[in-house]
Parts: C-alpha cells; structure tokens; sequence
C-alpha cells in the first residue's frame, strides 16, 4: 500500500484542484463553455507530472518506466473519478439546470441525457490520463542513447 499512497494522495488532491477550477468557472458563468475544459488536461498533466516526479526523487535507484506509467495512470483515474462524480452531483443536485445551458451552448439539437454527459466526462478524463501519462514518462524515463546526469 505504501507504493500506492502517492498516487492516490496526489490523484484526490488533482481531483479537488479540478473541482475548484470547475466552481471559478461556475463563479462567472463560464462552465457551460466547453472551451474551458481543455484546461483540465493542463491540471491532470500537472498532477501526474508532480505525483511521478516524487516518485521518482523518493525511489531513484528502483525507479522504471512502469512503476511511474502506473502512478501516472492511478494519479489520472482517481482524478477522474473524484471530478466524474462531483459532476453528476453538480448536474443533478447544485444546478438542475446546468446540462440544457451546456447543450444550448454547444448549438446542438444532442437528445441526450445526464448518463450520457458524465460517461463523456469520464472517458475524456481516463484518456487525458493515458495521454498525459505516455507524455509525462518521455521525460522522466532512461535513454538508451545519451549518458544520463544523474
């Protein structure tokens, strides 16, 4: 479980981050814009970033490439589970009528429902995840072809 612990504490704290950025958006009517979503990747990225830096600052001598693919990966989905179901609360219990504001907003004639958006958001938030992990790992993992200052 220790390996685990850094991980998961930097997942809910990505999660919260995620939230809060949601509520400022909310703050001046800006969550109904989807634009604004593309900034969650860049909070994701950053939180999956930190989570394999310490690891790897922490573990240097173990560390690989699929010990810190793997704490990017469960960094990332409990990001994404922490703010999928926030979302659905939102949605559903906060502000009722926060899905016709972000179906009108996209100029969409969408026959859709509240299952369907938070499936989106959860499949746009697992493959931020995977993508930001491949790329975050560029980074931190051993070449093969250049001497490493270690």
């Amino acid at each position: 479980m220790n390996k685990l612990s850094l991980p998961i504490r930097f997942g809910l704290v990505t999660g919260i981050v995620l939230i809060a950025y949601f509520l400022v958006l909310a703050l001046f009517d800006k969550h109904i814009n989807p634009v604004f979503s593309f900034f969650n990747a860049v909070i994701t990225a950053f939180g999956i970033y930190e989570a394999i830096r310490l690891n790897k600052l922490q573990n240097p001598e173990t560390f690989g490439y699929a010990e810190g693919f793997r704490d990017g990966v469960i960094t990332g989905t409990i990001a994404t589970f922490v703010f999928t179901i926030f979302f659905l609360f939102y949605a559903t219990e906060i502000n009722a009528g926060f899905l016709p504001q972000l179906l009108q907003n996209m100029h969409g004639t969408f026959n859709t429902d509240i299952g369907m958006i938070t499936f989106i958001v959860a499949i746009m938030g697992l493959a931020t995840t995977v993508v930001a992990t491949l790329t975050v790992m560029q980074l931190f993992k051993k070449s093969r072809n250049m001497p490493q200052n270690e």
